[in-house]
């Protein structure tokens, strides 16, 4: 089967939702084109099937859209003061001051006023007219139709001074509109220019420059200090602190040494480092995190549904209006002049560009403030989602806790010393991934006890593992799992449940016939996870939860520590989906916090799955609707902040977008409704709409 051709391109000067639904639409019509997606916040479009950057370039040139390759460096928008509308302007803006001056010496109706006042229509109005014609001749009734409908109407009124002021206003309304998402999509570009387009690499014994698209896998890259680093990989030579600030969010540095993985765009601080390439230029984290962005952008939240299908009705809907005003007073009372200039004012309040950008330029905002933070938020649903949390449920291990438990105790029974107990555990655990038989591994090594790998090793979800270890089957488990092949005598079960009580995890040791012991093994609650929990309290998550595997009794000496209000303990995978959909039906958006990985079911089955970590882990890039890149809860609270912040500034937006218009248009009942008025309640809803979201900007953890 022949594979899709599927090209990726960036969009040099998209800034008007409308536009880019029509140049969408333009470019499925490319006969050699299958299937287009346009992600209007990225300014990104994907294309499958055939078409040449020229056919492209033609769709988009109703509005100036030009189209580069993704790949390119080449800056994605053309400098204010080159821009062919905006010249336009400016000379239209010269004319109409010419205007005024010929007005005030000759009078308004002079024919050198109302010829200079033409020109300026001419000239500033030349794009708009173009388009607003053809769209007229196929009952396309967008902004620039509407705008032209308006302006000759004026003219033929005699309202040539207006109509020459009013393009003028459309073309500074159109050039804040570009602004505004120009700057909100920063973020992308910052992050795009992150990573070093070039590398040093050493091949064959000698040192050269690459392009990182042709470096490859195995390749060992030659970091200076003070360099970044251009690709994902190992250490393989060196040791030096590395500011992973990028990535992660965190400004302070982290030790690196032989072993540990870098990332692409990422600075080498200190000392000199050889890496080997893991990853290809396309895969690394910051690829997939930009990715990933663009994808969030894309994604409409609900209140973005709802602007646009309500777009959907609003524009028709105005210019009925329009036509009413203009026909059904003056059949009343007559005067058709002022009744059709009211109709044309109402036409202009009418543009629904401030409507339309309320939503995405908040949302565009946010998510790249939140990824220059190092919290990655999958798309704007989710993003609104977290402002409605009242509920938060967390794993235990490796989300409160470092993840790195400790073993603590170790109670040997019968004839069994502590170091054959140990030799007996490690020599099951060897196989096994769990953090608490790496706990008696570490264990193992760090008081240089042997041990011999055992054979016929079986894991049992979410009670433990056996294996042959020394001709006897040795079972390694919870509680409960041995007490369904053995009974545990009531002064051990007293010992357990002590330990347990400290916060501590218990494993027991059997053999098939007795019990040999018992190895008490502790995680250490986070330093910062106090803090983040009055935080979140004080934001108003008043309730929070503990879902996890292990034993009540510890799951609760956690809880008591950190003053969470609920456990659910003693949890399988399923136990813990089963939990999160309790949850909900009692207090209805619930976030899940976890690992990515072993929680993958209850995060994703949460109004909202937060993963921990997601810099080194591409599960949880994958599977969680928000990513902390950095293994820290301290994001917690301000993710949730700046959601909270969104919605209330969305809702302002359409406030704000509507409430404007609405004061304009009741302005039509006492006759009040000028062409100036209606651009200045058009182009001063989109400039609220812009500076409000761009506040979302400021909020910093």
């Amino acid at each position: 089967m022949k594979k899709k051709n599927i090209q990726e391109y960036r969009l040099q000067n998209l800034s008007c939702a409308n536009c880019a639904m029509k140049f969408e639409k333009n470019v499925q019509s490319i006969p050699t084109v299958e299937e287009v997606q346009l992600n209007f916040g990225a300014a990104k479009l994907t294309v499958k099937g055939d078409a040449s950057i020229e056919q492209l370039c033609a769709a988009g040139a109703f509005d100036g859209i030009k189209v580069v390759p993704a790949s390119s460096k080449e800056e994605t928008n053309t400098l204010f003061y080159k821009k062919k509308e905006n010249i336009l302007a400016g000379i239209s803006l010269l004319f109409v001051i010419a205007g005024y001056l010929m007005g005030a010496l000759q009078g308004e109706n002079h024919i050198i006023t109302i010829g200079l006042f033409l020109i300026a229509i001419i000239i500033g109005g030349y794009t708009i007219f173009k388009d607003g014609f053809r769209n007229l001749l196929h009952f396309d009734f967008d902004m620039k139709t509407l705008m032209t409908i308006a302006v000759i109407g004026a003219a033929i009124v005699g309202e040539w001074k207006e109509g020459a002021v009013v393009v003028f206003l459309f073309a500074v309304s159109e050039a804040l509109e570009a602004y505004s998402m120009n700057k909100a999509r920063q973020s992308i570009r910052q992050l795009m220019d992150i990573a070093p387009a070039t590398a040093l690499v050493r091949r064959k014994g000698q040192v050269v420059e690459l392009a990182t698209e042709d470096v490859q896998i195995g390749d060992i890259l030659i970091v200076k200090p003070g360099q970044k680093i251009a690709m994902d990989g190992e250490i393989i030579n060196g040791m030096s602190t590395v500011n992973q600030a990028p990535i992660t969010g965190e400004s302070i540095p982290v030790k690196k040494e032989v072993g540990d993985e870098v990332f692409a765009g990422t600075l080498n601080e200190e000392g000199a480092l050889e890496i080997t390439v893991t990853k290809h230029v396309k895969d690394t984290t910051i690829a997939k995190i930009i990715n990933l962005v663009e994808e969030a952008q894309a994604e409409k939240a609900p209140s973005q549904k709802f602007v646009d299908r309500f777009a959907k009705y609003y524009t028709p809907a105005i210019i009925i209006v329009a036509i009413i005003v203009g026909i059904v007073p003056p059949l009343i009372v007559g005067d058709w002049h002022h009744w059709i200039y009211q109709g044309l004012a109402v036409l202009v309040v009418g543009c629904p560009c401030a409507l339309v950008i309320s939503t995405p330029v908040a949302i565009v905002t946010a998510i790249g403030n939140a990824a220059r933070q190092g919290v990655l938020i999958k798309g704007g649903i989710h993003l609104e989602q977290l402002g409605h949390i009242k509920v938060i449920a967390f794993d235990k291990t490796g989300t409160l806790t470092k993840g790195v438990p400790e073993v603590t105790n170790v109670l040997a029974f019968q004839d069994t010393s502590e170091e054959l107990l140990i030799q007996l555990v490690a020599g099951v655990e060897h196989s096994s991934q769990h953090p608490l038989a790496k706990a008696v591994l570490n264990y193992a090594n760090n008081r240089s006890i042997s041990s011999v790998k055992g054979t016929d090793f079986q894991s049992v979800t979410g009670k433990g593992a056996y294996a042959t270890v020394d001709n006897q089957q040795i079972f390694v488990g919870s509680v409960q799992w041995i007490q369904e092949m053995m009974e545990i005598p009531t002064i051990i079960l007293k010992e357990i449940e002590s330990l347990q009580c400290e916060g501590k995890s218990v494993i027991v040791v059997a053999s098939k016939n007795s019990l040999l012991g018992i190895i008490a093994i502790a995680d250490q609650v986070r330093s910062n996870c106090n803090n983040v929990l009055q935080n979140l309290k004080s934001i108003g998550i008043s309730n929070t939860v503990i879902l996890t595997g292990d034993a009540q009794t510890t799951a609760k000496a956690i809880a008591q520590q950190l003053h969470i209000t609920d456990v659910k303990a003693d949890l399988l995978p399923e136990d813990k989906l089963n939990a999160m959909k309790e949850l909900q039906k009692q207090y209805g958006v619930v976030a899940m916090v976890g690992d990515g990985v072993n929680d993958a079911p209850a995060l994703a089955a949460a109004s909202v799955g937060i993963a921990m970590g997601g810099a080194g882990t591409d599960t949880a890039l994958e599977t969680a609707d928000v990513a902390l890149m950095a293994d820290d809860l301290g994001k917690l609270p301000y993710t949730i902040r700046l959601s909270r912040k969104t919605l209330r500034i969305i809702k302002e937006n359409i406030m704000f977008a509507l409430g404007l218009k609405i004061l304009a248009l009741l302005l039509i009942i006492p006759g009040w409704l000028t062409l100036w008025i209606a651009i200045f309640a058009d182009m001063g809803a989109t400039l609220l709409v812009v500076l409000n979201s761009l506040r979302l900007i400021r909020i910093q953890k």
